[in-house]
């Protein structure tokens, strides 16, 4: 009973502070002990989650984001710049990391089924999923697996390249955050008492590594990191953190900070609201206010803030808004806690989802003719041994791969047959051009390779969302995933430096900061 109850305990803090609450950082490497060095002008990327451009303008406009307005006045702003897919903050945290698409950093979502363990991965979502996924499992997936075996070895994150060329780097509040320099986690003993996880952990990480309330080097933090303050993932540690590395001079030559807040408020409320903004605004008024004036801020320190996924309303009534898998594939048996030898194995990822073929006998044809049947899916994709298939919900269809004749806005090359229309591609001019789906082909041959055996992706219209027996659903709220636009483009500002990123991608991001700090 005693041990029930503390995994009740490990759940609920697992779901109110976003599976960092797992773990700490060994007290015993004192902020004062690190000798730290920018080469150059720092830079300071800032993930503000769920950052949209429309509300954003709206904002400034009714004078309720000044940091933003100064940045974006005294910089360039990108209103549209393209996500990762699917629009999941692991799979786009990867990608900014790795500048890869799924396919190379092989993480294909925040759920997803691992073939050679025979089990689902999860990295933290609802209650129900965290309990069917199990605890222990969630718990350690998020806070070691990640970083440590699930992101690819054959990818360097922007930490493990700048250290290579002796660039100093920081991560505050980033779940992913792989770099070169050893770090002690020391789990705290609710987990290690309910044998979640071990005691100690070693893990490789920045030189400055903060992750959340239970890794800290401003000691006035300590006011951040009680429990309903999500145990510090939270805007106001963020700030705080990155503002006493600014006051102490031990600012990094790159920094990558989150700003966490947002992202609840609009699942619950809808794209629409902006209170969200308003506070990652106040968040940044704190970091400009740490120099001598916000003019010194952008002279000393080059700005970077975006966003990483936007999101869709989704309609307000369940039985329109929630496309059942379970219920749309009825007729098979599905992977769940204590089902063995099950024919399909789901991962909803809220307006996209894999579908595992677990059972060789079963084809594609046989259940992409069930998806079919429901209006609400914008297309449904699946790669077998040949080529990469789409067909769209008005039974367009189009095959794919990379290196062809075709050649897209981005310089990359595909074979492609069928009709372009599938996913909203147009050939102007020779060039493919893309629209209601961003950098379509790439970023859906990143997810369609993401991992291995036979797996369909179902991608939701605007206004819906997937779930299964045991997903937590967004009705009369917002939600992503999606490789539609709503939920794909998100802004970028750029304050203090004049040189412009490549490309309207998160993909080109980390070489472009690369490149300003002279690495390589």
């Amino acid at each position: 009973m005693k041990k029930t109850v503390l995994i009740i305990l490990v759940i609920l803090l697992v779901v109110c502070g976003g599976l960092i609450l797992a773990i700490s950082i060994s007290p015993t490497k004192k902020f004062n002990e690190v000798k730290i060095e920018a080469t150059k002008k720092p830079v300071v990327l800032i993930v503000v989650d769920s950052l949209m451009a429309e509300p954003l303008q709206k904002a400034i406009k009714e004078g309720e984001a000044p940091a933003f307005s100064f940045l974006i006045k005294n910089g360039d702003f990108y209103p549209e710049f393209i996500s990762s897919y699917p629009t999941m903050s692991v799979t786009i945290d990867s990608t900014l990391l790795t500048g890869t698409y799924a396919n190379q950093h092989k993480i294909p979502g925040l759920i997803w089924f691992k073939k050679d363990e025979a089990r689902m991965v999860s990295y933290g979502s609802g209650i129900a999923e965290i309990w069917d996924n199990g605890v222990k499992n969630v718990v350690a997936d998020s806070v070691i697996h990640l970083n440590e075996t699930h992101l690819s070895k054959e990818v360097l994150t922007i930490h493990e390249q700048l250290a290579s060329a002796q660039i100093h780097t920081a991560s505050i509040n980033g779940l992913l955050y792989r770099g070169s320099f050893k770090q002690d986690l020391h789990v705290p003993k609710l987990l290690s008492l309910a044998d979640i996880l071990p005691k100690d952990i070693k893990v490789n990480g920045p030189m400055l590594l903060s992750l959340g309330g239970l890794s800290q080097y401003n000691p006035a933090n300590d006011q951040y990191k009680y429990i309903w303050k999500r145990m510090g993932v939270n805007n106001e540690f963020t700030s705080h953190e990155l503002t006493y590395l600014i006051e102490q001079r031990k600012l990094p030559s790159f920094t990558l900070a989150y700003l966490p807040d947002a992202d609840a408020s609009i699942h619950k409320n809808g794209p629409g609201d902006r209170s969200g903004i308003e506070k990652a605004d106040q968040a940044l008024q704190e970091l400009l206010n740490s120099f001598g004036s916000w003019e010194d801020a952008v002279e000393e320190v080059t700005w970077v803030v975006l966003g990483d996924s936007g999101q869709s309303a989704v309609k307000e009534e369940k039985e329109t808004a929630l496309i059942d898998l379970n219920k749309l594939l009825k007729g098979y048996t599905f992977l769940e806690r204590g089902k063995e030898n099950a024919q399909l194995a789901i991962a909803v990822n809220e307006r996209m989802a894999y579908i595992y073929l677990n059972d060789k006998k079963i084809s594609f044809s046989d259940v992409v003719e069930s998806l079919k049947k429901d209006e609400r899916i914008g297309f449904i994709a699946w790669s077998d041994e040949q080529t990469n298939h789409v067909i769209s919900s008005n039974d367009k269809e189009l095959t794919f791969s990379p290196n062809g004749s075709y050649i897209d806005e981005y310089k990359q090359s595909w074979q492609l047959e069928g009709d372009l229309a599938t996913l909203d591609i147009k050939d102007e001019q020779g060039t493919l051009r893309y629209h209601t789906y961003p950098d379509a082909l790439a970023r859906l041959y990143g997810a369609l390779h993401s991992q291995t055996g036979k797996v369909i992706i179902v991608d939701a219209k605007p206004s819906y969302e997937f779930i299964e027996k045991h997903s937590h659903d967004h009705a009369g709220g917002g939600a992503h995933g999606s490789l539609h636009r709503v939920d794909s483009v998100v802004p970028l500002i750029v304050s203090g430096e004049t040189k412009r990123p490549p490309s309207n991608r998160l993909v080109d991001v980390k070489e472009w900061v690369i490149g300003l700090l002279g690495g390589s």
